[in-house]
């Protein structure tokens, strides 16, 4: 009959154990980390949407045809944009990319100006009178690869704090 000695046990299960007790705080730095690639992105994008005077916004509209945004519209799009605080869903740990409060143009139907989310939703995905102008799906799409690396990185760095 065979005989097996394993040593180092104890120390590894200890190290397991410390590991499964700091998972919210691993998870968390790779989720942050994924989110932080495919935020940038989606950024970078922002900037390049094509943008339209303030006159020439309002003609487009009459004519019942916007072909770009204002430059007020951008600003509030980029100023309203971020990433949501981490939740806990039965162990999926995830995080929201997307576009809060009012942009500054006020309009009779939005007096205290338009909801950013629904530019930004406007302009991805066009609309009866709006031109789409992808600046979202692209961003996750090109950043697929980018981010999973980015997140793998950060909780093996956590793991390795946790090692030490």
């Amino acid at each position: 009959m065979a005989k097996f000695q394993f040593k180092g046990l104890e120390e590894y299960t200890e190290y397991l154990q410390r590991i499964g007790a700091n998972t919210p705080e691993i998870c968390g730095a790779a989720v942050y980390a994924m989110a932080d690639v495919v935020a940038d992105k989606v950024r970078q994008n922002m900037e390049a949407l094509p943008t339209v005077t303030e006159a020439e916004a309002l003609a487009a509209y009459r004519e019942k045809r916007q072909t770009g945004l204002t430059n007020a519209q951008k600003k509030g799009l980029e100023k309203g944009f971020g990433i949501s605080p981490m939740q806990n869903e039965d162990g999926y740990y995830n995080v929201k990319l997307g576009f809060s409060g009012y942009n500054k143009v006020k309009t009779k139907t939005y007096p205290q100006g338009q909801p950013n989310s629904m530019i930004a939703r406007a302009a991805e995905s066009g609309s009866s009178i709006r031109e789409k102008t992808p600046f979202i799906r692209t961003a996750v799409n090109a950043t697929k690869g980018p981010a999973i690396e980015a997140g793998r990185k950060a909780a093996d760095k956590k793991i390795s704090e946790i090692k030490e």
